[in-house]
Formats: C-alpha cells, sequence, structure tokens
C-alpha cells in the first residue's frame, strides 16, 4: 500500500514522498522510524511520526487507542476548528473559544492499511540533505 508521507525539514521546508512502506504499519504516533524504512535514499535520517489520517480524512490522534474509528469528546486544536458562536459582537481572531467541545469522529494512534497520509518529522540527519533528495521531484517535467 502506497502511503503519501509528508516530511517536514528543521528548516520549515516539507518535502512530498509517495512510497510503498511496510515498515510503516503497526507504528504509533510518537514512535521513531529509520529513513531506510521508507526509502533507500534516506539512509541515516530519523523521523518521527507526528499525525496521519484515512481516505475519509479522518485524523489520527495519540490520545485514541488502537486503529479503528471511534467518537473522540475533543477541545480546540487537534482535529477540531469550529467557530464559536455568541461569544460578543466582535470576537478576538487569535483568542480560542472558551469552554467549546465536540464529539468528533476520529482514528487511533496504531498505523494501519486504511491510513492513507503519514505526517513526519526530522529528528536526525542523514549523510545527504533533503534537498538533493527530493530535487529532482521538485523540478517540472520539460515539454517537447
Amino acid at each position: 500500500m502506497a502511503f503519501k508521507i509528508n516530511i517536514g525539514g528543521k528548516s520549515g521546508k516539507t518535502y512530498k514522498l509517495e512510497a510503498n512502506a511496510p515498515g510503516l504499519i503497526d507504528k504509533e504516533i510518537g514512535e521513531k522510524i529509520d529513513g531506510k524504512e521508507l526509502k533507500g535514499d534516506l539512509e541515516g535520517y530519523e523521523f518521527e511520526i507526528t499525525g496521519a489520517s484515512d481516505k475519509a480524512g479522518f485524523p489520527s490522534i495519540k490520545e485514541a487507542p488502537g486503529q479503528i474509528l471511534q467518537g473522540a469528546l475533543l477541545k480546540y486544536g487537534k482535529g477540531m476548528h469550529k467557530k464559536p458562536r455568541r461569544e460578543g459582537k466582535k470576537p478576538a481572531k487569535d483568542r480560542k473559544p472558551k469552554g467549546l467541545r465536540l464529539r468528533k469522529t476520529v482514528r487511533g494512534k496504531v498505523i494501519s492499511e486504511a491510513v492513507v497520509q503519514v505526517n513526519l518529522k526530522v529528528i536526525k540527519d542523514g549523510k545527504k540533505p533533503l534537498t538533493e533528495i527530493f530535487a529532482s521531484a521538485e523540478k517540472p517535467a520539460e515539454s517537447a
């Protein structure tokens, strides 16, 4: 199964990779993985799994156990971005809604075959920089 993998570099740039990585299955959010499990060019790199989502767009959260879909009562933050209602005439844009909680469907923290997208963060750099590894993917194809 091919995963869409987003790798967040230390510079703040995100690199996208589509790879068949069976080493990701049964790993949990927060675990560290070796770069060789994803692609041979990423040898020496160490990544941390920061998040995932399935084909329907349901996010995986660290607090939900297992692999299944379940309803979780969420506060404002990851997986819940609802705007507040009736909180003054003009609420401040950066203020979080006070006391707002909603039950949302989320996926468990274990990565399974149902997961399509996986987010990773670089912990340890390898021999080649990420810009060189992903340079060929970023260049547009030349039209004849």
